[in-house]
């Protein structure tokens, strides 16, 4: 199994830098002096589709081969991948199949709709959603695309902190949630190969901690049950993830729903912009860790803004 390195994630980079936005990086000094620490926040909830997925979803499409994109791509999702793969197929001529639990949102299920893709209803089960993709891949000969266990996905979700150090060198830490890995896996490679010295620090609800168990112990221990109002990260990681995440990340926090809530409003009133709760946790580990931050200039991966604003926490 080749696992990624810096070089990679470059070459992701010159390859979609046409497709993506590049995202802001924004500070605050209310948050600063919160905190005791300088934060850099990059901004993926500016990203299309409100998520860092398309990043990956861009590279994972980009590096098909032509008899691949003849045929097309398929996955299952009910979130923010299905929409990137779906916007990424469609701005390049491909063709997307994608499964979708029936109890998916409504709004996320229009979205996948209005990007054109082609999508299949299964049960809300795991179990469904791999056979169902089973058999479209048997069907159509599409390339399943998975959200993260997946090198060109992965390579281009470390994108975005490659963008990080070009604006902000001089960075003692970089945070970036943790569900799947996908993002943390591309982030922490990137990091590493540029600047050992950075520390790269995992975030994780404390209602979802199989990352941070699997990474405690050196054994991949899946997740059970996640109640956590951070709905991105609820996904187990993939022997790829967890292999990159124990090679390059220093430490995973866990970080309690109080303090994923306290952060998404302060960031929504302090800087005006809107992240959903997985983004949240990155500032809540700050919060709840202060002395390992302390006068630190810590780069935040805001890792996107898909929110049913009907359903608030606050």
């Amino acid at each position: 199994m080749r696992l990624p390195d810096a070089a990679d994630i470059l070459e992701a980079h010159e390859r979609i830098n046409h497709l993506i936005h590049r995202t802001p990086v924004l500070t605050s000094r209310q948050l600063n002096k919160i905190t005791d620490c300088r934060l850099f926040f990059k901004c993926e909830n500016f990203q299309k589709v409100g998520a860092f997925k398309f990043r990956g979803a861009s590279n994972a499409v980009l590096s098909l081969s032509q008899e691949q994109k003849r045929k097309g791509v398929v996955t299952h999702s009910s979130g923010n991948h299905a929409a990137a793969l779906a916007l990424a197929a469609s701005m390049n001529g491909i063709k997307s199949f994608i499964v979708m639990p029936e109890t998916a949102p409504g709004v996320k299920k229009n979205a996948v709709k209005d990007y054109g893709a082609e999508i299949t209803f299964c049960k809300p089960t795991l179990k469904a959603r791999e056979e169902t993709c089973r058999i479209i891949m048997d069907r159509e000969g599409a390339t399943l695309i998975h959200p993260y266990d997946n090198f060109d996905v992965i390579c281009g979700q470390g994108t975005a902190s490659l963008e990080l150090l070009q604006e902000v060198p001089a960075l003692d830490i970089v945070v970036a949630p943790i569900g799947g890995g996908g993002l943390m896996s591309g982030t922490s490679t990137l990091i590493k190969g540029i600047n050992k010295k950075i520390k790269v620090i995992g975030a994780e609800p404390r209602n979802a901690d199989d990352a941070f168990r699997s990474f405690k112990s050196g054994i991949l221990t899946p997740s059970v049950n996640p109640l956590t109002i951070a709905d991105g990260l609820l996904t187990s990681l993939s022997e790829l993830t967890f292999a990159i995440i124990r090679k390059n990340v220093d430490d995973i926090f866990t970080v309690s729903e109080e303090s994923i809530i306290q952060s998404m409003r302060l960031v929504w009133e302090r800087m005006k912009i809107i992240i959903e709760p997985s983004s949240a946790t990155v500032l809540a580990s700050v919060i709840e860790n202060p002395d390992f931050f302390r006068n630190k200039n810590t780069g935040l991966i805001l890792s996107g803004g898909n929110v049913d604003l009907g359903r608030l926490p606050f």
